[in-house]
């Protein structure tokens, strides 16, 4: 133990912002070079290229032009990215659900690098100021490690919206306990991603939030029935048709299982079949669950409970990619407001597994070694690990 107190003590408030500076520095000079190559600047391209962020865009102009159902017909849908870039680039799928598309035709009335700038710019923007909070700094230096986080820049380099669903859950977990209305209506919006809150009903029926639980429930509702509103049901119908078909592009290696940091992707990396990562994947969802309940029933500090729930949130879903990090990203900033309750191995353990966040697809693919899912349940682990702890230390207090 004296050598992870020896790590941690080299890693001191001074120390992690220096550290953080050095490392952001490369991280802008490579994400500078990563947009110069994409773009042809370094060498010429056998092919156009193309973000995540272009399915959004075409799904929205499809919406704007009044067949916002086509936005789930694949040729169409294709059609309408390359129109909004190039043709001949690849194609990027939409399985989100009209509750998204809304959002996606309001920037679609943008010019297409415009309405990317502004999505990505406004949504970190929001992330930053609800992890700021959570840290509970106030000094603009606190940026500095946030930005510093890789997944910062998978997610503006892939065009993606986890800033977004990180910022949402994070404001929740923020307002739970004093505010629970604006918890719950932050929860249900949500919905846009409906997989990522599978287990906020759990802990908010394990913790008696019945407010934030009517709250999340009437929010996702009223937007689920703005979109069935302004798009119609044949929109609905074909987004629910899409998404049953969904689960065939992420079991066939389309998106590649180094990318996935599920126990789901973890099984199919290592080889495994479809069946076995199912099942691997539905203990992790059941084990998740239990844990959460626990925790949020047995009343345990908010950053602990907040930690727990965004932490087994990326074990308990399938489809969890290395951008939706992010959501592990608030589970640490949780942890880290406990930092002066956490032993050294954690803090040690907490930065090791940030380093390997720099390329978890990479090494993965590499390695063999599914780098993604163990960085999910690595944060699962430690924030388990301080409950525990906590409630250790609370047992001895009361006995005493």
């Amino acid at each position: 133990m004296r050598f992870f107190r020896d790590l941690a003590g080299s890693l001191d408030r001074g120390r992690i912002f220096t550290y953080c500076g050095i490392l952001l520095a490369v991280e802008i000079g490579v994400f500078v070079l990563f947009i110069a190559g994409t773009h042809g600047l370094i060498v010429p391209l056998s092919g156009a290229t193309s973000t995540d962020f272009v399915s959004f865009y075409a799904a929205g102009t499809l919406a704007d032009a009044g067949e916002p159902e086509l936005a789930y017909d694949r040729g169409t849908h294709y059609l309408a990215e390359q129109r909004a870039t190039a043709p001949g680039i690849e194609y990027r799928f939409f399985y989100y659900p009209p509750v998204f598309l809304l959002l996606c035709a309001a920037l679609a009335r943008l010019p297409y690098l415009s309405a990317f700038l502004l999505f990505e710019a406004a949504t970190l923007v929001f992330y930053l100021i609800v992890a700021r909070r959570i840290l509970g700094e106030r000094g603009w230096r606190v940026f500095i490690p946030l930005l510093a986080f890789p997944g910062v820049f998978w997610t503006m380099g892939l065009g993606q919206n986890a800033f977004l669903t990180a910022a949402l859950f994070g404001a929740a977990t923020l307002w739970v306990d004093r505010r629970p209305v604006l918890a719950g209506v932050l929860f249900g919006a949500l919905c846009y991603k409906p997989h990522f809150g599978l287990l906020v009903p759990v802990a908010l029926l394990a913790g008696r939030h019945w407010r934030a639980l009517a709250a999340a429930f009437t929010s996702a509702a009223v937007l689920c029935g703005s979109s069935l509103i302004l798009l119609g049901w044949q929109t609905w119908h074909d987004f629910l048709a899409a998404a049953a078909g969904s689960h065939a592009t992420y079991e066939s290696g389309q998106i590649t299982f180094g990318g996935l940091v599920s126990p789901f992707g973890a099984v199919l990396l290592l080889g495994g079949t479809r069946a076995a990562a199912y099942a691997v994947q539905t203990g992790a969802t059941l084990a998740a669950g239990f844990l959460v309940a626990v925790v949020w029933r047995r009343g345990y500090s908010l950053p602990v409970r907040a930690a727990i729930l965004a932490a087994a949130t990326l074990v308990a879903i399938p489809v969890v990619l290395i951008y939706d990090l992010m959501l592990g990203a608030i589970a640490a900033a949780w942890l880290i407001r406990d930092a002066g309750k956490l032993p050294a191995w954690v803090r040690t353990a907490l930065a090791c597994l940030f380093v390997l966040t720099l390329d978890p697809r990479g090494m993965a693919e590499a390695s063999h070694i599914p780098i993604g899912p163990l960085v999910a349940i690595g944060v699962v682990a430690l924030a388990s690990a301080h409950a525990f702890r906590t409630d250790t230390r609370s047992a001895r207090y009361a006995a005493a």
